[in-house]
């Protein structure tokens, strides 16, 4: 049942599954972070090649946006996110033959596939959420949903360490360029089929979610509303959801590069827990949502939270491209009580990115959203979602650079281009109702 402002009248149950999937979301997504580096010396890799990982699994997010949202208008809101968990089934379950034959291309396939599925299921939950209550406190609510998605980016590579990352030391590439060609190939089959068991385990996890949303009731949002007067105009015609595109295919570029990027910089820098460190920057992004929560809208509106994200991601880069690789004394001083172990200051600005950019998808969508009926939201979303092509375009650029001047450091300068982009959408862009002026 809906109330006669078309959310539902209960949100208690639509956000607690809608959190069960965010949560999901970031497991899978942030999984990337620690995968980079295992296959890199799985599958003998070179950097460039290695970002394959993202580049694969977040263009699906363009390639599938657009049809998942057709499907989504014939399957209706929850028999779409089932079809979505049962096409990340077949996405986890062809992880087995590509670790069994230690195949990239195997595993550069099974990544679309998860991120088909994981398409059609953010298409449908975050305009859900944006409508599920007022506009102005929209991004509370993506910041919830935030917090389970990057908690989960903090469990999965500690899950991922303690499962495929064991004993890596052995799999050094001078140690490994020492062995013949055959032991060298019979060693890596080995660290190869170590995916086999957890990504088993997934599909069989993300097969019991499907089958638990498609047996829980889910209140349908959708309204029958009369549209606007502007209904026909084209989507393309709406600067705000142009731009917001625009800004989340720069933003996404950002956060998967500190996300996904800190454990392949780590460990060139010979940091030995490289395959937990993606949970230090999904930290700082929890740390950030929770200040997102508790600051809007009471003391920030949306629009100048995503400024202040904007312009601390930039600070935050050119503090990472000055910083040592080999001192720790920011990490001591900073947190050197906890006892967690130390990491150089080049490593910490990375992770402190997640900081930054924690705040930009939450105040991106309501913003790039506002004053759309039922129909252009529909559509807006699918080309929002589309922006995601950023996590694929982005940090293959880096790889590249990476791979040309043999420092992993200095490419991160791409990151400031993005982020004086996003200071413009949260300034200007999204006020921006017309191209031009009539």
């Amino acid at each position: 049942m809906t109330s006669t402002n078309n959310q539902p009248s209960s949100s208690l149950l639509p956000m607690l599954i809608i959190g069960i999937l965010f949560f999901m979301f970031g497991f899978v997504t942030w999984l990337n972070g620690s995968l980079i580096p295992f296959l890199k010396v799985a599958c003998e890799l070179s950097h460039f090649e290695a970002l394959l990982v993202t580049f694969a699994f977040y263009i699906s997010y363009t390639v599938m946006a657009l049809p998942m949202s057709y499907i989504l208008r014939h399957t209706g809101f929850k028999d779409g996110m089932v079809l979505g968990l049962f096409v990340m089934v077949v996405g986890a379950l062809m992880f087995i033959p590509a670790a069994y034959f230690r195949m990239y291309s195997i595993f550069l396939v099974a990544l679309f596939m998860l991120g088909a599925g994981l398409t059609i299921l953010q298409t449908a939950s975050n305009p859900y959420i944006v409508l599920l209550g007022p506009r102005e406190t929209a991004a509370v609510r993506i910041s919830i949903m935030g917090i389970l998605n990057k908690g989960a980016g903090i469990v999965a590579p500690l899950v991922f360490t303690a499962f495929v990352l064991t004993d890596m030391s052995q799999f050094t590439e001078t140690r490994l360029a020492s062995l013949d060609m055959e032991q060298r190939a019979v060693e890596l089959a080995e660290l190869s089929s170590r995916l086999i068991t957890p990504y088993l385990i997934m599909a069989g996890m993300l097969f019991v979610l499907g089958l638990f949303i498609k047996s829980v009731p889910l209140p349908d949002i959708n309204s029958d509303e009369e549209a606007s007067e502007d209904d026909d105009s084209s989507i393309l015609q709406k600067p705000q959801v142009i731009l917001g595109a625009i800004a989340l295919f720069f933003y996404v570029g950002v956060e998967v590069l500190a996300g996904d990027t800190i454990g392949l910089f780590s460990k060139e820098l010979g940091v030995t827990n490289f395959g937990e460190l993606t949970s230090y920057t999904m930290g700082f992004m929890v740390v950030g949502y929770v200040l997102g929560m508790l600051f809007i809208p009471r003391m920030l509106s949306q629009s100048f939270a995503l400024a202040i994200s904007a312009i601390a991601g930039a600070t935050f880069t050119v503090l990472l491209l000055n910083a040592s690789t080999v001192s720790t004394d920011l990490w001591d001083l900073l947190f050197g009580w906890t006892g967690v172990p130390a990491i150089p200051n080049a490593v910490l600005y990375v992770a402190l990115l997640g900081l930054a950019n924690a705040l930009v998808w939450p105040a991106v969508w309501p913003l790039a959203l506002s004053g759309l009926n039922q129909k252009d939201t529909s559509t807006a979303s699918a080309l929002l979602i589309m922006g995601i092509a950023g996590g694929a375009i982005i940090p293959l650029i880096y790889g590249y650079l990476a791979d040309g001047s043999g420092d992993l450091q200095s490419p991160y300068w791409i990151m400031v281009p993005c982020y004086v982009f996003i200071a413009f959408y949260a300034v200007k862009g999204h006020k921006l109702t017309h191209w031009r002026a009539s």
